[in-house]
């Protein structure tokens, strides 16, 4: 049955933690701004790890919720809260016939797959409308495929702006003049792409050594035409001390042919000079080789025999090998583990190997830049997944910055967005197309990664995990801007996202202390990290993966019965106790 707008009042807040005590109450539903209720459904049952629960279904334009009830006015306050840009798919179960549904077996309903590998299973009743359940679902998660805006534009149509505007937290003029590039007789801020013409998956805004500039446009035109999608060697980060630097771009178009670029060998020994101490610029291509070697059958290929720089490559796998394990990493999970196989199917995913890859990779470009004092250039096929990975890697383990909320947030909008991972693809924001060979969890990939670095270092980091799940959360869901499309430009001068959405940063800045580590001294903290990439002392991060599986006790696990919940919100306010003492002590010793 469909409802109006106050008879779908009738669940827990948002966010809302479940009570132990299961009493039954009215609860009410505090909707979003533009979240309007498109359906209700009282005849559905919940098949979860504890049992089948009958219950109801609403189906707002951002999120499915399923309440605990007997189908009457009251509800327990158990819930499910799923945004609905978190869906992957919708799979009805049991046929047309009904006939499952009047016999009172589980076997007809459906199912909802999450992009986070989360599955949540619905049994219909003979009177329940399973038809509008599933279209409901099916044309508010993909509102895309639907010709429907995507949630953030409508609700930030009519959402008050925050105190903060997160759109403004990132300016890469800013962060290059932290970084002393205005004043550097080396390197210089160019502005050739800041109409997107030059290269539409680049910033506006990117550093290239003087030498590289004085050549003139025509020579930096040549540059794009010999680099994938235009993405030629720009600067991402530079120790002012000893200016060894960290730089980007995509792979050389070399291809069968072995063609070469001289623009291409000035512009990198421009680099390499830029750097006093550098003899030879190390180029950390993050590909496997045989694949570097297969792509030049495409055209592609790898800088050979480059006089004034040397090739490593870094054997990590490409988006179809990350997506596939951790899609079997998952199962060991999900919906549950197997206790005496577990180490065994772990291993069989390969999952913690690609991490150690990546680690072991980062861990390289700290080293050769802070010891051997070297500078690098790192790249993949086309520079904005494995690239972006390895950069901010070893730029957080480099400059205790990015180890701040704020300088976090400037790594992420620099390395992430402004230089074009294709969030859109990758996620499938509002697209059915769930098979679609593009999606990949690169940027969850990254965060567990950095999840690594954060278990070893715990008070290196001015924030939590819990910025990190949330941050995850919040790129699937579609309530903000931030990770919106594939490009910078598409993202703010396309769809004019800054204007029309609300930045994620917005909330994350307004909300410091939810994700402030307790634990971090700013006092103490070293310049430069050294992550430990052994295989030994890597761990699956369950406190993400696992928090749906009630039988995996984790801080964020979605159990039914939540006995700890006064113990939780008491530690939490001891931590805030702890850390506004440690704030007031410092401001007195200053």
């Amino acid at each position: 049955m469909s409802t109006n707008l106050d008879d779908s009042r009738n669940s827990s807040d948002i966010g809302e933690t479940p009570n132990s005590s299961m009493l039954q109450e009215p609860i009410d539903i505090k909707l979003l701004a533009a979240e309007s209720v498109i359906w209700t459904e009282k005849n559905v049952a919940y098949i979860g790890p504890f049992g089948k629960f009958p219950g109801k279904v609403v189906i707002t334009r951002y999120r499915m919720v399923f309440l605990v009830g007997d189908g009457g006015k009251h509800y327990e306050r158990w819930k499910l809260d799923v945004p609905l840009g978190h869906v992957s798919k919708v799979e009805k179960v049991g046929g047309q016939s009904r006939s499952a549904a009047m016999r009172g077996d589980d076997n007809y309903g459906f199912i909802v797959l999450c992009k986070d590998y989360r599955t949540y299973k619905f049994a219909c009743l003979p009177t329940s409308n399973r038809k509008n359940i599933c279209d409901s679902l099916n044309r508010y998660a993909f509102p895309i495929s639907h010709n429907f805006p995507l949630f953030a534009f409508v609700h930030a149509a009519e959402s008050p702006r925050l105190m903060r505007d997160g759109w403004k937290i990132y300016s890469a003029e800013r962060e290059y003049e932290r970084l002393g590039i205005p004043s550097s007789r080396l390197w210089e801020m160019v502005d050739i792409n800041k109409d997107y013409k030059f290269s539409e998956t680049y910033p506006r805004v990117f550093v290239i050594p003087k030498a590289t500039v004085e050549k003139g446009k025509a020579f930096l035109k040549k540059l794009g035409e010999y680099r994938s999608k235009e993405r030629i060697p720009v600067l991402s980060w530079i120790d002012q001390n000893t200016l060894a630097s960290i730089s980007r771009c995509s792979q050389p178009m070399t291809g069968l042919a072995r063609k070469k670029c001289n623009e291409d060998e000035i512009h990198l020994t421009n680099i390499m000079n830029a750097n006093a101490n550098c003899r030879e610029l190390l180029i950390l291509d993050a590909r496997p080789a045989v694949n570097a070697k297969l792509n030049k059958a495409k055209g592609g290929g790898y800088e050979e025999n480059y006089t004034t720089a040397s090739l490593t490559f870094l054997n990590i796998h490409n988006i179809h090998v990350v997506r596939d394990s951790l899609k079997r990493m998952a199962s060991t999970l999900l919906p549950r583990v197997d206790e005496k196989n577990f180490y065994k199917a772990l291993d069989e995913s390969k999952w913690l190997h690609h991490v150690q890859s990546i680690l072991e990779g980062a861990v390289k470009a700290v080293f050769n830049v802070d010891i051997e004092k070297q500078s690098i250039l790192v790249h993949c096929s086309d520079g904005w997944d494995r690239t972006a990975q390895l950069t901010s890697l070893a730029m957080i383990q480099l400059d205790p910055y990015y180890r701040t909320i704020e300088g976090f947030i400037v790594l992420i909008e620099k390395e992430w967005c402004s230089f074009g991972h294709k969030f859109g693809e990758r996620v499938g924001h509002g697209d059915d197309s769930h098979g679609d060979g593009e999606r990949s969890p690169i940027f969850v990939q990254f965060f567990d990664c950095l999840w690594q670095i954060m278990r070893q270092f715990p008070w290196a980091f001015e924030f939590t995990q819990d910025l990190l799940m949330y941050i995850l959360d919040e790129m699937y869901s579609c309530r903000y801007g931030t990770f919106l499309f594939n490009s910078e430009k598409i993202r703010l001068l396309d769809n004019k996202c800054a204007e029309t959405t609300i930045s994620l940063w917005s909330y994350v800045l307004e909300n410091k202390k939810k994700f402030t580590n307790p634990m971090f001294r700013v006092r103490k903290t070293k310049k430069v990290l050294y992550v430990n990439p052994s295989f030994c002392v890597l761990q699956v991060w369950v406190d993400y993966y696992a928090r749906s599986n009630p039988h995996v006790i984790t801080p964020q696990h979605e159990d039914i019965q939540h006995a700890g919940h006064q113990f939780v919100n008491e530690r939490k306010n001891l931590m805030e106790e702890i850390m506004t003492l440690e704030e007031s002590v410092n401001n007195a010793a200053d």
